[in-house]
């Protein structure tokens, strides 16, 4: 996946304004992956998950002008597909609210960026692994904040968690990691036999 920076998704947001019908399918392209698996977690079904992801697409474009002005669009995205999702199991499963321990999660993978690639496989194996040992709410927190680059904050909004517990559970992530991973992954130190 294609990773925009700030500018670019703001000259998109601009460009929604001006009804780009190509600025939506950019930041389709660009987020829908991230945003298919909150909607996976909540909904539990593919075909539902994915309906989601349209659906905050298609309020996207109706609410374009509104889009253009937002500081955040990322934060932006996430609540829709939350809210989105949470509205279609109140449609399909008459479920009022989401427990993020039995969430449903794709399996997680690093991908390798150049700098990752000075990083052996045997370690980006394990790095994987640990991230997919995590329970599922840790695992959620994690990618939402690791991956997709949310504050404590806004996950612990979103997740309708305290701000304390998204810190707890990172500190539990990142506990996991550096025992299954090893202190010179985050230090650059070796590590003395």
């Amino acid at each position: 996946m294609k990773s925009l920076d700030a500018k670019l998704i703001s000259e998109l947001q601009f460009r929604l304004r001006n009804n780009d019908e190509y600025a939506l399918k950019e930041l389709f392209d660009h987020y829908s992956e991230r945003l298919f698996h909150l909607a996976y977690a909540i909904i539990h079904s593919r075909e539902l998950a994915e309906e989601i992801i349209q659906d905050v697409f298609i309020q996207v474009w109706h609410k374009k002008s509104k889009i253009s002005t937002l500081d955040n669009l990322t934060w932006y995205l996430y609540v829709a597909t939350k809210n989105i999702g949470c509205n279609y199991l109140r449609k399909y499963n008459r479920i009022k609210h989401i427990d993020l321990n039995v969430l449903t999660l794709p399996y997680f993978t690093v991908a390798a960026s150049p700098e990752d690639l000075m990083v052996s496989n045997e370690t980006l194996q394990k790095i994987n692994k640990a991230i997919n040992d995590l329970p599922p709410k840790c695992r959620m927190i994690f990618k939402l904040v690791k991956e997709d680059g949310l504050k404590y904050r806004e996950v612990a909004i979103l997740l309708n968690l305290t701000g304390k517990t998204v810190e707890n559970q990172m500190g539990i992530a990142l506990k996991k990691l550096h025992a299954s991973v090893g202190h010179s992954l985050y230090t650059g130190e070796k590590i003395k036999p």
